[in-house]
């Protein structure tokens, strides 16, 4: 073998091998039958959400945008801006151009777009639901190492305020969020016979712009141990991270009350709370109002899926100099446009060049599809990361769940 991991290369997906073979084999077809200028439109969307969603965040655009213009693919690829939240049957991408000239590339344009959308939807949902809490993303650990970052940036970009994983807050341009691992306090506890040295040898070697978040369930009670850690460290303490394992743990909204009470009785107010392990949508809504910050992982890093598709609407008419809509059946024909009137997701699908109704208010509704590149080239950037995060927390006010 070539290589030491079972991942794709840089130039493979640019050439675009990582892809179905049926789309190399058509392209022989379509050359051999003389039909390799067949110029199309072909949109990408979302026929059904999954299950009690009633949004997902369009996430991806940016590495489908570097990949087709370092190709300078002859294509042009008008796309909602990334981070949109979006509704089913709603085109989120059209891609317009000879057939032949992206087609083995759908594979990898659906790839990109659809694990980047679930996982940015998951995130945005947890976000949402957390409010002003923090929640981490934690993550790393559950994916591959090769794609950590793209999952750290999806995550991240879909809401979360911070990643675990080094390189994908490198790339992002961030500093990692982290805590300690509970092999920290257990070598402690063997070598010196006193687990919680281990919290005092963090606080003394750490640099000062690292909070002092406190493992706090490792061989006692959680109360127990987060009293001994606000002692030791008193005012440096900045919170406590209760990652209970599921065999102990009960209850997880009395034991967070339990250390809350406990801590704020003995006057460490100022000590947070973040919970960890195997928390989904369902535990935040419990705890929200009680715990400080949230560490998630797997729920986002394996999110349901957003099964985004992409099918050919339209076909260019050299004869007619017209654009034809055509599709399968069951999909709906032609080049369309999305409107939206402003924060109330109130939005209207219809052809590109038909003339959108008014707002209920009067105003304009704002066309969600922008052109983004031009024949291979950029037509408008992408956003920066931050951007597009503060993008989706800003629509995130005033989406439902």
């Amino acid at each position: 073998m070539d290589r030491l991991f079972y991942i794709a290369k840089d130039e493979e997906i640019l050439n675009g091998d990582a892809t179905d073979i049926y789309f190399m084999r058509t392209i022989d077809v379509l050359r051999a039958a003389g039909l390799d200028k067949v110029k199309v439109r072909a949109e990408f969307h979302v026929v059904n959400l999954p299950r009690n969603y009633k949004w997902a965040v369009f996430a991806g655009l940016k590495e489908v945008v570097s990949l087709t213009v370092t190709k300078e693919l002859p294509i042009t690829i008008y796309a909602m801006p990334e981070g949109t939240l979006f509704k089913a049957n709603e085109p989120i991408m059209v891609i317009e151009g000879n057939y032949v000239d992206f087609a083995v590339y759908e594979t990898t344009f659906l790839g990109i777009l659809r694990h980047y959308s679930s996982i940015a939807s998951k995130a945005a949902r947890i976000k949402k639901l957390a409010g002003d809490k923090s929640c981490i993303f934690f993550g790393a650990r559950v994916v591959h190492p090769a794609i950590q970052p793209m999952v750290d940036r999806a995550s991240y970009i879909g809401g979360c305020d911070g990643v675990a994983g080094v390189v994908g807050a490198r790339l992002l341009g961030i500093k990692p969020s982290g805590t300690m691992p509970h092999a920290l306090m257990i070598v402690f506890r063997h070598a010196t016979g006193d687990h919680t040295l281990a919290w005092v040898w963090f606080d003394k070697v750490m640099p000062n712009d690292v909070p002092r978040i406190v493992l706090a369930d490792t061989f006692l009670d959680e109360r127990e141990e987060s009293m001994i850690a606000a002692k030791l460290l008193g005012n440096r303490l900045y919170g406590v991270r209760l990652d209970t394992p599921s065999s102990r743990r009960g209850n997880m909204e009395a034991i967070v009350r339990e250390v809350r009470w406990t801590l704020d009785l003995a006057g460490y107010k100022n000590v947070k709370i973040l919970v960890s392990g195997g928390v989904d949508e369902d535990e935040i809504i419990k705890l929200r109002d009680i715990a400080d910050m949230f560490g998630v992982g797997t729920s986002i890093a394996f999110p349901p899926s957003v099964d985004i598709s992409m099918d050919i609407v339209e076909a260019y008419d050299e004869k007619s100099g017209r654009w034809v809509p055509i599709t399968k059946r069951g999909k709906l024909p032609g080049f369309k446009q999305v409107y939206r009137c402003g924060d109330t997701f109130d939005d209207q699908v219809i052809p590109w060049d038909w003339e959108p109704a008014v707002c209920r208010d009067g105003s304009k509704p704002t066309p969600l599809l922008r052109k983004f590149v031009d024949n291979g080239k950029v037509a408008e950037p992408v956003p920066s990361d931050q951007e597009i995060r503060s993008y989706v927390l800003n629509q995130l006010r005033y989406a439902e769940i």
